[in-house]
């Protein structure tokens, strides 16, 4: 799973209140669908340039991160590097469009886990869940230091 921070926390959230308060969701297009939104939250690229640089190789996300290399020169490539340059893997990015980490899915009550990878609601939920089990990874990573009471002084 990605490595939690600050940065990244804000990102879902923002790439969660965009996409719902967004009427250009479509899971079939490069640049508006699950990926397509973070990318453009992370990148600040328009879903039609993410588009763009989609269409220069086969396969939706889930194939392009199969066959991503930040070394192949393809412009997608370059998204795919800046995303996990920012904190992501390319597990967490397949996961997303598929709305399917184990981890994720797990901090929903049993009977609402069957989320449906193309619907807005479901995506802005598992966003918006990602960031609150990140968020309270870094509050659990935060050590407090013992503290030492002062003696008693007596007057």
């Amino acid at each position: 799973m990605a490595k939690a921070s600050l940065p990244l926390v804000d990102a879902l959230r923002r790439t969660a209140r965009t996409l719902s308060q967004s009427s250009d969701y479509q899971w079939g297009h490069m640049g508006s669908c699950n990926c397509g939104f973070l990318a453009q939250e992370i990148t600040r690229l328009t879903k039609v340039e993410i588009h763009r640089r989609a269409m220069e190789r086969y396969g939706d996300w889930n194939e392009q991160l199969n066959d991503y290399c930040p070394a192949s020169g393809l412009p997608l490539d370059d998204v795919i590097s800046e995303m996990i340059a920012f904190g992501f893997d390319a597990d967490d990015l397949k996961h997303l469009e598929r709305l399917s980490d184990p981890s994720i899915l797990r901090t929903f009550p049993l009977e609402e886990r069957n989320l449906k990878h193309n619907s807005k609601s479901d995506v802005v939920r598992y966003l918006n869940t990602w960031a609150n089990l990140l968020e309270q990874h870094l509050i659990n990573s935060v050590a407090l230091p013992e503290l030492e009471l002062p003696a008693k002084v007596e007057v």
